[in-house]
């Protein structure tokens, strides 16, 4: 499972601050270290995918990335084996730039506008999906060097969704990511199951089977305490509505834009028809109070302590919480059963989905003034190795895990128990392009857990895919869609709350019209034609 600040989220994107640079003491100047150069020939030795990459004694590589989220983890110690057995196997000593992650953008941003002095091998502050950094010919294009790197050429054929969304739009790729879940563990709705049972009523799959269950959350005294006046329907954070209710409309109003089945982009907040009656439903939510009044401002440690509270009845968060948060507020709360407990998308005039999760969650670049050029995109490549994705996920046989009788794996108890010791072992680095894995996730739940978010894993709908836009592009997105956004959010809370009235709505799409809503979506428009191609 990914590491994630204080195990609130399973999905975190990493942030970077200069004074913080905190790393292994190695070679820092720009003397070349034995083990290759910048001609493209490293070593006449063949690298095949596995360990080692080369025969040279003494080679050496230099990497900037982040450390772990962890503020008392330090992923350059020797206690960080994973980490360790990597470069061991590689047959390369790594000299590690580490930079905490929550200071990592402000300390890797203007390293990379100077473009002076990089290490051969830089994780980046951001996706880079306005191809910034692609344009200023900092990184190598990896797809010339795909004869050295059999083992990502084979996770990229075998991937062509995420191959097409690394594609730039001169044809190359530059980049080597990390991979994160796209259909499990995602946000979904959830529902105090003890509350439907005492009313002897079925999780809803319909917006109107909701709002009747929301009714009678409102209407009953569901805590036993007496007052039938004190439970909440619902308690949802105000980001997680698009989520909840945008595809019973129609609408991807997580992403924005859409393709419909015929590759016609669309800009959900600007669909005349669909996104009114979607503010209309929540309209009425809010009217009859199963929205409350302070939606835009609630937060989910408000959300968890009405739970600990027994004062809810529905919400909407990532997966995870299920059974990590939500349920283990109930004291009576075992493990064996849940509590609070996923269901199924809701359904309207479309049928229900959940939005799926964008692959690409960070990315690795080789920097072509790099002074071991070719080792370095042979050790991203067996980074991204069968072998050492194993090491990423499970860790070290003996230590985090244990091979079963049936050849299955599994924590031992000490990686179950102590979860900091397991971070401090650099169970999936952010300093390494891993890949998130369902099965060790699995293993970390309880069984009630993993049953209900396979099924919901199995109603999902891909997302807006990743996309790197042209110069011109991201000077014509930049000059109209912050706006754009900007106005749509605050329009939502106007129709949603009745200070607007829908009345109004055809203005609304008047004045996206002339702030050049339609430009945007002619980008969106070539930007996916573009992605289609790549992913034919």
């Amino acid at each position: 499972m990914k590491k994630v600040k204080k195990l609130t989220a399973l999905f975190l994107s990493f942030t970077l601050a200069a004074s913080l640079l905190a790393g292994c003491s190695g070679n820092k100047s720009n003397t070349p270290v034995e083990g290759g150069d910048n001609t493209g020939s490293t070593d006449s030795y063949t690298y095949t995918g596995a360990g080692p990459i080369t025969d040279k004694e003494g080679a050496q590589l230099s990497i900037l990335a982040t450390n772990s989220w962890y503020s008392t983890v330090d992923l350059t110690s020797n206690d960080a084996l994973i980490v360790k057995e990597v470069e061991k196997r590689a047959g390369v000593t790594v000299d590690w730039t580490m930079i905490d992650p929550t200071t990592y953008t402000d300390a890797v941003s203007p390293m990379l506008a100077s473009g002076s002095d990089l290490q051969d091998i830089v994780y980046l502050p951001d996706l880079d999906l306005n191809s910034s950094y692609i344009n200023s010919g900092l990184f190598e294009p990896l797809d010339e060097h795909f004869d050295s790197m059999p083992n990502y050429k084979a996770f990229l054929d075998a991937n062509p969704t995420i191959k097409a969304s690394l594609t730039a739009e001169d044809g190359h790729i530059y980049y080597v990511p990390i991979v994160g879940l796209t259909d499990n563990y995602l946000p979904n709705v959830m529902y105090n199951v003890k509350w439907l049972e005492q009313l002897s009523m079925e999780q809803p799959k319909t917006l109107d089977e909701l709002v009747t269950v929301l009714r009678a959350f409102r209407d009953n005294d569901m805590n036993g305490n007496g007052d039938t006046t004190d439970e909440i329907p619902m308690s949802i954070e105000s980001k997680q509505l698009p989520f909840m209710f945008g595809p019973a409309f129609g609408l991807d109003l997580v992403n924005g834009f859409y393709a419909d089945d015929n590759g016609t982009v669309h800009y959900s907040y600007y669909e005349s028809e669909n996104y009114k009656e979607y503010l209309s439903f929540l309209n009425s939510l809010y009217e009859e109070g199963l929205l409350e009044v302070e939606y835009t401002s609630l937060t989910r440690d408000q959300i968890t302590e009405r739970f600990a509270q027994n004062l809810t009845g529905v919400t909407f968060d990532f997966s995870w919480q299920m059974s990590q948060l939500y349920s283990k507020q109930f004291p009576e709360y075992d493990g064996t059963t849940g509590i609070i407990v996923g269901g199924e998308p809701l359904s309207g005039n479309y049928p229900g989905a959940y939005t799926g999760g964008n692959p690409v969650k960070g990315i690795f670049g080789v920097t072509k003034a790099g002074k071991n050029l070719e080792l370095a995109v042979r050790f991203l490549d067996f980074a991204v190795s069968e072998e050492c994705q194993d090491l990423y996920v499970w860790g070290i046989e003996g230590e985090s895990y244990v091979v079963n009788a049936d050849n299955s794996k599994s924590f031992t108890e000490k990686a179950l128990t102590d979860n900091l010791w397991l971070q401090g072992l650099g169970i999936n680095p952010p300093c390494l392009p891993f890949r998130n894995s369902i099965p060790a996730t699995n293993v970390l739940l309880p069984q009630w857990h993993v049953e209900v978010d396979t099924k919901l894993a199995t109603m999902t709908k891909p997302s807006w895919p990743q996309i790197y836009a042209t110069s011109e592009e991201t000077s014509t997105l930049s000059q109209y869609l912050v706006d754009i956004q900007t106005y749509v959010e605050q329009m939502a809370v106007a129709f949603i709350s009745g200070n607007t009235s829908l009345n109004e709505f055809d203005s609304y799409i008047s004045t996206l019209k002339n702030m050049n809503v339609e430009e945007i979506i002619k980008i969106k428009q070539a930007q996916y034609d573009r992605f289609s191609s790549a992913l034919k």
